[in-house]
C-alpha cells in the first residue's frame, strides 16, 4: 500500500475506532471442522483492478475445487476499506474473512473481532520462514492475521538522474546519516533549480527502523515507548535536509504529501532518492522512465546493529463471528500457500511471505520485483526480531507523524518539542481506546 495515500485516510482511521469501540467482545462459537454442507463466505479486500480481477479468478479456482463453498467478494479501495470494515463490524454483520494491515490489526484483535488462527489447521503457516514475520501477525502472543507479502524499506534511488549529475552513491552498505545528508546536498547543488536530492522521511516504518538503529523501539506491550530525544533525531534529519537545501523547501514537501503516487517529485525525476517500501519499485517505475536501485538505509554505526525486519505488507485475518472458520482458514490457506493460486496472484500483494511460493514465481518476476526480492534476500542478515505492532488507539500515527514533522520542517516546533507533543498526544490515544 502506498504511504502517501494510507495518510489520507486518518480520519477514515478514528471513525474506524469509534465505531470498533461499541462493538464490544464476541467469543466464537462455530465449529473449526470442515462442513459438508453449502457454505457462503464474505472475503472482503482493498486494493486496484489488478488486484480485483486476479483475486476473483483465484476464488472463482476454489470454489470449482471445493463445490460446497461460494464466495461472495467485497473490495474497494484503501481510503473507503476500512470505514466499511469498520461499519460492518459495528453492526455485527462483518465478512467472514478480512484483507488486514499492521496499523489496525490490534484495533481489532484486541476487541476480540478477530479469530484465533492457531486452533484453525486448515491453514498451513510453516511456509513462513521467518519467525519475526509471523509474529508481527500476533496480537497479545496470539495469531490473528495470515501475512500475506513482507516488504523491506530502503532507500530507492534514480540511478540515471544521478549519473547525469556525477554524484555517485557513497559505499551505501556502511554510510552514516551524515554521509547521506551530504551526498543529498550535493546532488540538490548539481541539478537544475527544483530538483533536489532526497525527500524526508515521514512513515511509521522509517520511524521504527531508525529507533530501533538507535537501540530504541518504537511500541511495546505497554504503549508508546521511544525516547524524546530519539524521535527528535528523527525530525532532526527532516529539519537539516531542509535548511540546507538536500530535500525541498517545506512548503513543497507539504504539497507532495498529499499526491498521487504518480505525480509525486520521484516519479517526475525532480528528486533523486526517496525512503520507501522496497516494493514501491514495480510502481515508481511504471511512472519514470529511469533505471531504479534500492540500497540500504544509513546507519549510525556501519549497520553493526541487526535493526531491520521484514514487515507484512497486508494479512488475511478471520472474523470472530464466522460462522465458518474452517472454511474461512481454508481458503487463505489456498490464497497464500496453493501453487496454482499463488502464480495467479503472483506479486500484486507484494513479495509473498511464503519462501516456497517466492520460488515458485520467480521466473516470472518483472525486474523491478526481481530487485525488491533480491533486495529482501540482502537484509536477511541484517534482520532482528519482530517490533511490536502498533497497538490499540495509534492506528493513526502516520497522519499524526507527517503533522509533526511538518511542524518541524515549517520550524513551528523545535524538534524535540515535537517528539515530546507526539508522545504524549499517541499515548493520550492509546488509553482512551483501553
Amino acid at each position: 500500500m502506498n504511504p502517501i495515500r494510507r495518510t489520507a485516510a486518518g480520519a477514515v482511521a478514528a471513525a474506524a475506532a469509534l465505531a470498533l469501540a461499541a462493538c464490544g467482545l464476541a467469543q466464537p462459537t462455530a465449529s473449526t471442522e470442515l462442513s459438508d454442507k453449502p457454505v457462503t463466505l464474505r472475503v472482503m479486500w482493498w486494493g486496484g483492478e489488478a488486484r480485483h480481477e486476479r483475486t476473483q479468478e483465484v476464488v472463482t479456482l476454489f470454489e470449482e475445487r471445493y463445490p460446497n463453498i461460494t464466495i461472495e467478494p467485497e473490495f474497494s479501495d484503501w481510503s473507503e476499506y476500512w470505514e466499511k470494515l469498520a461499519t460492518a463490524t459495528a453492526e455485527g454483520s462483518p465478512p467472514d474473512v478480512v484483507q488486514m494491515d499492521q496499523l489496525y490489526l490490534a484495533s481489532y484483535a484486541s476487541r476480540g473481532r478477530l479469530a484465533d488462527l492457531g486452533p484453525l489447521t486448515q491453514l498451513r503457516t510453516s511456509g513462513v520462514d521467518h519467525q519475526s514475520v509471523l509474529g508481527m501477525g500476533t496480537w497479545n502472543d496470539t495469531l490473528y492475521a495470515m501475512p500475506i507479502s513482507t516488504t523491506s524499506t530502503g532507500l530507492l534511488v534514480n540511478m540515471d538522474l544521478i549519473g547525469e549529475l556525477g554524484t555517485p552513491l557513497p559505499d551505501t552498505s556502511t554510510w552514516s546519516w551524515e554521509e547521506f545528508g551530504a551526498w543529498a546536498q550535493e546532488v540538490t547543488e548539481k541539478s537544475p533549480a527544483g530538483t533536489y536530492g532526497t525527500g524526508i522521511i515521514h512513515n511509521e516504518f522509517s520511524l521504527q527502523l531508525f529507533a530501533r538503529q538507535h537501540g530504541d523501539e518504537l511500541f511495546s506491550e505497554d504503549g508508546i515507548v521511544i525516547e524524546p530525544e530519539t524521535l527528535a533525531d528523527y525530525f532532526r534529519l527532516a529539519l537539516d535536509w531542509t535548511s540546507s537545501g538536500a530535500a525541498a523547501p517545506a512548503a513543497l514537501t507539504a504539497e507532495s504529501l498529499g499526491l498521487p503516487l504518480d505525480q509525486t517529485p520521484f516519479a517526475t525525476g525532480k528528486t533523486a532518492a526517496i525512503f520507501a517500501p522496497s516494493t514501491l519499485i514495480t510502481a515508481y517505475a511504471a511512472a519514470i522512465d529511469a533505471e531504479l536501485e534500492l540500497v540500504p538505509l544509513p546507519t549510525p554505526d556501519a549497520g553493526a546493529t541487526k535493526y531491520d525486519y521484514f514487515k507484512p505488507g497486508m494479512y488475511w485475518s478471520v472474523s470472530s463471528t464466522s460462522e465458518h472458520p474452517a472454511e474461512a482458514a481454508l481458503l487463505i490457506d489456498y490464497l497464500v500457500n496453493d501453487p496454482e493460486a499463488t502464480a495467479i496472484i503472483g506479486t500484486e500483494r507484494g513479495i509473498p511471505a511464503n519462501a516456497r511460493t517466492l520460488d515458485n514465481i520467480s521466473e516470472k518476476l518483472t525486474p523491478e520485483e526481481a530487485k525488491a526480492a533480491d533486495f529482501a534476500q540482502q537484509r536477511t542478515a541484517h534482520v532482528g526480531e519482530a517490533p511490536t505492532i502498533v497497538p490499540n488507539g495509534a492506528s493513526d500515527i502516520e497522519s499524526i507523524l507527517q503533522r509533526y514533522i511538518q511542524d518541524v520542517i515549517f520550524e513551528r516546533q523545535k524538534p524535540l518539542d515535537a517528539a515530546n507533543g507526539l508522545i504524549a498526544e499517541v499515548r493520550s490515544s492509546i488509553d482512551a481506546a483501553v
